[in-house]
């Protein structure tokens, strides 16, 4: 008997008249019928070539538990089998624990855990830092510790969704035919402008509608680059990892720059001869990432100049410039010299990573070559989402939702800073309040180590601050111990339980009382 596929919903099966006759109800269902219990070709009896398939699609886990199988009527109308021989069967599995069968839910695979197959055994979790890969910071994030306070994520659970769905709706209503093509890899001409506006007003960034390119997510954003700026790059010497391994495309083309309390010391660029074969600089400058500071006035003239003389570029990281709470954010960097810098946003801190929208802004001399380092399957980033966002951009929602979540977010990291003065002074919390998250200092004596597995045991995730640190960074002297705690991260609900167990957590590990 040949491969057949059990289309139930819509097509006719192996046997047209059978079929024609046959109430079309379930789900499209492919089973190899060819191969008997043993896994040999040959002819076998129905029944048994049935039952093998239908226990290797379970094994093999192309049938998830819970799925819903097509009735026994229609498979058997789209295989061509006597609709006994299918009833009976899904009997035989139903006994033996494969499937679950019943009255009013039909048959479905059983709820039950099937090992791995051989050969592809189970991967053990290696706790760790950051991540030391692109793949391990994705397994992070489905990670679900009791008490989630590492950073990357803003507090999902308060999307504005009324909001959004309103201009999704209005953005498909409004939307023309040419919408649902292939669209212009720069992205849709309504958001580039949008962000235009929203940035000059908000940020103080310099730009044109035909500057910008809307990218799917900061990562995919930071890799166009890495393709159009040949030469080596300097880097913040704390930072993700998994930025700067965008970033390396050859080993050893990163160059650490070292951070200290004003931010990266630009100056460096100019007078260390490390860094004289750099061409452009990653910077955090509105709030240097994890460290928590922003980058100092003088050096903000110093990295600008440094680009302008030596024809560099300056990639500017605004990942939450929009998050000051103790006075008006700073301007971009950008706004000071266009043509040298490069202003990188994204919408995953205001609204939610899952959006993947993000932004650049780019001198005129470089649209061209970043849109040549596109391929083809980076061309173009979904269309309705553009739409969706200018809507929510032209109408004020998203200043809305800004301001709001930076009143919660100002009011969360009031409460970590209290909870810590009350509980543990000797922890301190520093870096400027702005952003979903902090820097504490941990007191002598005291290593991340020891900080980590005390936190570990009262069930909260967070991340060290060397986890960040640039792998050629020198070792001496030895970073001070310190935590990077994501405060923005857990649901509102969750906060205060979070935060207490963290105080906790450290008054233990820090031989508090």
């Amino acid at each position: 008997m040949a491969d057949s596929w059990a289309n139930s919903s819509s097509g006719a099966g192996s046997r047209a008249s059978r079929a024609s006759r046959a109430p079309r109800t379930g789900s499209d269902l492919h089973l190899d019928l060819a191969l008997g219990p043993t896994g040999d070709s040959g002819t076998h009896r129905p029944r048994a070539a049935l039952l093998a398939a239908l226990r290797d699609a379970v094994r093999s886990g192309r049938l998830t538990p819970g799925t819903r199988l097509p009735s026994s009527r229609a498979l058997a109308a789209d295989l061509g089998l006597a609709r006994n021989t299918v009833a009976a069967a899904y009997a035989e599995l139903v006994a033996e624990g494969w499937l679950s069968a019943r009255q009013g839910s039909g048959t479905r695979v059983a709820e039950r855990a099937e090992p791995l197959p051989p050969g592809r055994p189970r991967t053990p979790h290696r706790p760790g830092g950051a991540g030391s890969g692109v793949l391990s910071r994705y397994r992070r994030c489905a990670e679900r510790p009791r008490h989630d306070l590492r950073t990357g994520a803003p507090d999902v659970s308060a999307f504005p969704r009324s909001a959004w769905l309103a201009s999704a709706r209005r953005a498909l209503t409004a939307a023309p035919a040419a919408a649902f093509s292939h669209g212009d890899p720069r992205g849709t001409a309504e958001l580039r402008r949008a962000l235009a506006d929203y940035l000059a007003r908000s940020r103080g960034v310099r730009a044109a509608p035909e500057r910008i390119v809307v990218c799917a997510g900061f990562g995919q954003g930071l890799a166009l680059l890495a393709r159009a700026v040949p030469g080596e790059l300097a880097v913040e010497e704390y930072g993700l990892p998994f930025h700067r391994e965008l970033l390396e495309s050859a080993p050893g083309r990163t160059r650490p720059l070292p951070v200290d309390a004003h931010g990266a010391r630009t100056p460096l660029l100019d007078s260390e001869p490390r860094f004289a074969g750099v061409r452009a600089v990653l910077l955090t400058p509105a709030h240097q990432y994890p460290v928590g500071v922003p980058l100092h006035p003088d050096r903000r003239a110093a990295v600008v100049d440094w680009a302008g003389r030596t024809g560099g570029l300056v990639l500017e990281d605004d990942y939450d410039g929009e998050f000051r709470y103790d006075r008006e954010p700073v301007g971009a960097l950008q706004g000071l010299d266009p043509d040298r810098v490069v202003h990188l946003g994204t919408a995953s801190k205001a609204l939610a990573p899952a959006l993947r929208l993000a932004w650049m802004v780019l001198p005129d001399h470089l649209v061209e070559a970043v849109l040549a380092a596109k391929t083809p399957a980076e061309w173009t980033t979904g269309a309705l989402d553009q739409l969706t966002l200018a809507d929510f951009l032209e109408r004020g929602a998203y200043d809305r939702h800004v301001r709001a979540m930076r009143q919660r977010y100002r009011a969360r990291r009031d409460r970590l800073v209290g909870r810590l003065a009350a509980r543990v002074p000797e922890v301190r919390a520093t870096g400027i309040a702005a952003g979903l998250h902090a820097l504490l200092r941990l007191p002598p004596g005291t290593t991340e180590a020891d900080a980590l597995r005390a936190l570990h045991r009262a069930g909260v995730a967070l991340d060290p601050l060397s986890a960040f640190r640039h792998p050629a960074a020198p070792a001496q002297p030895p970073p001070d111990p310190a935590l990077v705690v994501g405060y923005g991260t857990p649901p509102e609900h969750a906060c205060t339980a979070a935060l207490d167990a963290l105080c906790g957590a450290l008054a233990c590990g820090s031989g508090g009382p």
